[in-house]
């Protein structure tokens, strides 16, 4: 039994601050698994010092691509619409790093707005010029970066429809902010260091113990649920009745719908209580609990196979490797999310107004600071965030996971992108309290800290479902609060499904999810690219949550569970210190919540999807009967 304490106390009990700070990585490619090698300690200083370097240029590079693909759009956008200075101004404010933008006409007459920045006017009009006669050829046109006081710029001009140009000024001083951000988090330069952190470490926890069964694999692939039956009896029974065959088929659970009921057993399996109930109950009938979807490709009773939903935000085709490689496309087709369940974002806040998470946040908390809004001021909790539930088929930067779960910001992480136990223990109580089914943690330490775990069995015994990202030292040693039994710790993978080099790992990893180059929301109304396990949990938060959606009746331990069960084995076959079961897949995840035994809600939902396939094939509208 989980012993319980009053919070009340709990500054009290705090003998030294544990810093937790943000997971974000280092990579190698000296190894194509990303599994460890068999160097010395100062050869690995000297590799991971590498390696850490690369991957911030990596991300860098990501970064000011997406920026400019961005910028261009708008670009474009404006050309194509016939707006004046008012129309531009209004987009200057919505983007406050486009400094100035104009937009030339083939008659010669143009609409400007913004400034040029001072003390560069010449050179970048003279950028302008031959940025407006290449896009007047037809052609887009960047420049090279130009440093000035402190910011980056570049000059970018596109082609728009009869014969106009659109020109402008773009500050990207995203690039420095991600290359200082990154830096930062994997420890290149020192953490800053503020007088008011003690930092610990500790043993790996040995006595935990994650050990989750796979399930008969030939149960998954088959067609009904083996421990389950309907019956449609001839008289409804009594619930005297109900009781007596509970008792006598060992039940689990039984539930009604319409005139039937679905009972399940702990020992009896479908043949057997088949039998049972022909005899003692002669009922109208008595059949399986048959599943009408597999557990590989999504079809109809037709055979043909559900399409995958393929959004047009902006930055999807070609930037978002990460969600068609865990099926998220045909996942959709199974649940979309719902506004019931709850997502909370411990983390370093989230930029409320970002047009990418606009109407996709709900009510959140500042621990670090209650007198003000859970606004980021890292982009660590914002790029989080956008991962799960940036808007979908908005024709906008990102697509998120779900489309319709909402995020609570919990900022628990300063402007340092660092916090104390008593903030992410604060943060993890009110979270529960007021209503998140779904918690993510991309943040960690190597102390184990009993305070941090009172919290964390706070919430778990509220039937939260907890994820965490493992860390990115390439090591073993468990980081908290991932390694706690009550959480679902994630490794990182890449665009090939290998270990991300960065990726901690050990026997207390679960699942793993794409964590390497991951484009997301960033503060300022901009988009950046970032490496960690930090980004791999969001991933599988955001499944949960898809999980939590399509079946409400799902307890937390039944959700953890689903997540591991349906993985995608990678690595040496069954759980491994790499992979845990193996990378998420959507597609499975989904069909065993909806084929639960443990409700009927999928039954329900696969005839509606079933009808309303109908209807669109035949032409039916929603009010035709």
């Amino acid at each position: 039994m989980t012993h319980k304490r009053q919070w009340i106390g709990f500054g009290l009990a705090l003998a030294a601050a544990l810093l937790l700070v943000t997971f974000t990585p280092w990579r190698d490619d000296d190894t194509g698994s990303g599994q460890p090698g068999g160097i010395g300690a100062a050869g690995k200083t000297a590799r991971e010092q590498r390696f850490k370097t690369a991957s911030v240029r990596r991300d860098v590079e990501a970064t000011a691509r997406l920026c400019t693909l961005e910028s261009a759009r708008e670009f474009h956008k404006l050309g194509n619409s016939g707006v004046g200075h008012e129309e531009i101004q209004r987009m200057l404010q919505m983007h406050p790093h486009m400094e100035y933008v104009r937009i030339t006409r083939k008659d010669g007459s143009r609409a400007v707005a913004g400034e040029i920045p001072s003390g560069i006017e010449r050179r970048i009009g003279r950028e302008l010029e031959q940025a407006e006669r290449a896009a007047g050829h037809g052609s887009r046109y960047e420049s090279d970066p130009v440093l000035h006081g402190g910011h980056r710029y570049m000059v970018l001009a596109v082609p728009a429809k009869a014969g106009t140009r659109v020109a402008g000024v773009v500050r990207q001083d995203i690039v420095d902010e991600v290359e200082r951000h990154q830096k930062r988090n994997l420890r290149l330069v020192p953490f800053p260091a503020e007088g008011r952190y003690r930092t610990e470490s500790a043993l790996p926890n040995t006595t935990k113990d994650i050990t989750v069964k796979n399930g008969d694999e030939n149960g998954q692939a088959s067609h009904y649920h083996i421990d389950e039956v309907v019956v449609r009896f001839r008289t409804p029974p009594t619930d005297g009745q109900i009781n007596a065959i509970m008792r006598q088929i060992n039940g689990k659970t039984v539930r009604k719908l319409g005139y039937t009921h679905v009972f399940t057993s702990a020992t009896m399996d479908a043949e057997k209580m088949m039998r049972y109930f022909t005899k003692e109950w002669n009922p109208v009938y008595v059949e399986p609990h048959y599943l009408y979807l597999t557990n590989g490709e999504l079809s109809d009773s037709d055979g043909n196979s559900a399409k995958p939903i393929v959004p047009n935000d902006l930055l999807y085709a070609q930037y978002q490797w990460n969600l068609p490689q865990i099926e998220t496309e045909k996942g959709w087709n199974l649940s979309k999310g719902s506004q019931e369940v709850a997502i909370a974002v411990l983390d370093t806040g989230v930029q409320s107004d970002h047009p990418d998470l606009v109407g996709k946040l709900a009510q959140g908390l500042n621990i670090v600071d209650k007198k003000q809004a859970p606004d980021d001021d890292v982009g660590h909790g914002t790029h989080v965030a956008g991962i799960i539930a940036a808007s979908v088929n908005n024709g906008e930067g990102v697509a998120g996971i779900s489309w319709y779960n909402k995020i609570m910001p919990v900022k628990v992480l300063d402007s340092s992108g660092a916090g104390t136990t008593y903030s992410v223990a604060e943060g993890l109580i009110w979270a529960t309290d007021n209503g998140a089914k779904v918690i993510n943690m991309s943040l960690g330490n190597y102390a184990s800290a009993q305070f941090l775990h009172d919290a964390i069995r706070y919430a778990y015994d509220r039937d939260v479902v907890l994820i965490a990202a493992s860390g990115n030292d390439d090591t073993d040693r468990p980081g908290y609060p991932a390694a706690y039994p009550e959480v679902v710790a994630v490794a990182a993978t890449d665009a090939n499904s290998k270990k991300a080099a960065f990726s901690n790992y050990g026997d207390y990893i679960d699942v793993a999810a794409p964590g390497d180059t991951i484009p997301s929301t960033y503060p300022g109304n901009q988009y950046a690219a970032l490496s960690g396990t930090s980004m791999a949990s969001p991933h599988v938060t955001a499944l949960a949550a898809l999980i939590r959606s399509i079946n409400p009746s799902l307890t937390n331990v039944e959700v953890m569970k689903l997540l591991t069960t349906t993985a995608t084995d990678l690595g040496d076959k069954g759980k491994d210190n790499y992979y845990g079961y193996g990378q998420i897949d959507v597609v499975r995840a989904l069909e065993a919540a909806e084929q639960s035994a443990s409700s009927l809600v999928g039954v329900t939902q696969r005839m509606e999807r079933r009808i309303a396939s109908l209807k669109a094939r035949y032409g039916f509208t929603a009010e035709e009967k």
